[in-house]
């Protein structure tokens, strides 16, 4: 028999509280007496026939970014918990979530800003990989996917901007859904980049992912039935985004590819020609860079001195990206999304590795010099797929590698629920 809503939130609120575990790092924020009402009125409505959904019950935790009413919102900053001033509503997505029934028990950790792909914060401690603890947890969602991994609720709310929902995911073997961006609204969310942000759920299963996408999104959630993947055109993506891989991925991988091999309707290599656009675009000084700067400019001028190094450092690369070099830049991204999307005429889904490495270790990250290259590789095939606006999400490869690998899928703009249908019969292809 399924454990009530309140039984799982206890047994969530034990495994935060447990000193021996990850719960402190992992939750900055716990909502026990709230959580435990919302799971008790769950139940209830349960109990009488009333069920809200698929996500009445579910035990829930959000990013530190988003606005909970009467809360400063910190962002995974010191800095902005001392100098911000409380939300006067929830965001629109708590609002959405709770609207659903769904239990939020804490607020999960963060790389400062959502400025990283690893994950790391010196405020408040870098929760522990669940595979390796030594290991960083991916980012900026770190929180989020150690806590969905370690089975602190069912599902975790995070946001993606360069790859915040999928490295965590890949680096903690779950799964990680990032949307297209005028899917789920931002309002309430702390921005890092107006033109990329979007937000996303981390979970164990496509399915949690697709109903937490619907209730994000506004929609009533609905069985998600997996499309038959004899149906589905994959295209493999050539280049850079496979060449750089570790030895861990690099093996997994492949073992990927030839499981799925004779369930394709067809497979093809496609190299990304768009690409170049992008590259075109960063050399300008990029999009998300830029945009984070304005946001965080007053901020860093007054106390900067409190924002993480290697935050404040990525940030001050932009300072000097002129008006012009954005404009460009943004109209780059206009010509690459155009571009972008006619691969679509030839692919429903492209396919390839999330993460050219596996976490690193938290002293492989100690130094900048090593912090940055590692975030570098974190980042570099996710970020593709913000740039260009498309939906992606990443699955776990699970053939006995020694630590999680993470498999991208990828659809086109719009596409959301078809690619999570063509995600859950890959998911179930793969055994994950």
């Amino acid at each position: 028999m399924t454990a009530s809503s309140r039984e799982r939130l206890e047994q969530a609120l034990t495994k935060i509280a447990d000193p021996a575990g990850e719960g402190a790092r992992a939750c900055l924020t716990v909502y026990a007496d709230e959580a435990r009402n919302a799971a008790d009125a769950a139940d209830a409505r349960i109990k009488s026939g009333n069920s809200r959904g698929p996500l009445d019950g579910a035990v829930v935790t959000i990013k530190d970014l988003f606005d909970v009413k009467g809360e400063v919102t910190r962002a995974g900053s010191k800095v902005l918990a001392s100098r911000g001033k409380p939300a006067d509503a929830d965001a629109v997505i708590v609002q959405r979530l709770r609207e659903a029934g769904a239990v939020i028990v804490a607020k999960t950790n963060m790389t400062e800003f959502a400025y990283s792909g690893l994950g790391a914060n010196p405020h408040f401690g870098t929760p522990g990989n669940p595979a390796d603890r030594k290991r960083v947890p991916g980012g900026s969602s770190a929180g989020a996917a150690v806590a969905a991994a370690d089975g602190i609720g069912e599902i975790a709310i995070g946001t993606d901007t360069g790859g915040s929902t999928r490295i965590p995911a890949a680096f903690c073997g779950i799964t990680g859904f990032k949307p297209t961006v005028k899917r789920v609204p931002r309002a309430g969310a702390f921005p890092l980049s107006y033109s990329l942000d979007s937000i996303g759920p981390i979970a164990r299963s496509v399915a949690d992912c697709a109903n937490a996408d619907a209730v994000l999104a506004g929609e009533t959630p609905s069985p998600l039935k997996p499309l038959a993947l004899k149906d589905v055109r994959a295209g493999f993506v050539q280049g850079y985004p496979i060449e750089g891989l570790d030895d861990i991925v690099g093996k997994a991988y492949p073992q990927a590819l030839a499981k799925l091999a004779s369930s394709w309707k067809s497979g093809a290599d496609v190299t990304l020609k768009a690409l170049d656009i992008m590259h075109t675009a960063n050399e300008r000084g990029g999009v998300a860079p830029p945009e984070a700067y304005a946001v965080h400019r007053t901020l860093l001028a007054e106390a900067g001195e409190g924002v993480d190094p290697n935050v404040r450092m990525r940030l001050l690369r932009s300072e000097k990206v002129t008006a012009a070099d954005y404009i460009l830049a943004m109209r780059d991204r206009e010509r690459g999304i155009a571009q972008m999307d006619a691969v679509f005429d030839q692919a429903d889904v492209l396919v390839m590795p999330t993460v050219q490495i596996v976490a690193p270790t938290m002293d492989e990250v100690s130094t900048p010099e090593s912090f940055n290259k590692r975030n570098v590789q974190a980042l570099m095939n996710t970020v593709i797929w913000n740039f260009f606006d498309t939906c992606a999400i990443s699955l776990p490869i699970r053939f006995g590698n020694a630590l999680p690998v993470g498999l991208m899928l990828v659809g086109r703009h719009g596409d959301d629920r078809k690619l999570l249908a063509i995600a859950a019969a890959v998911e179930k292809q793969l055994g994950a």
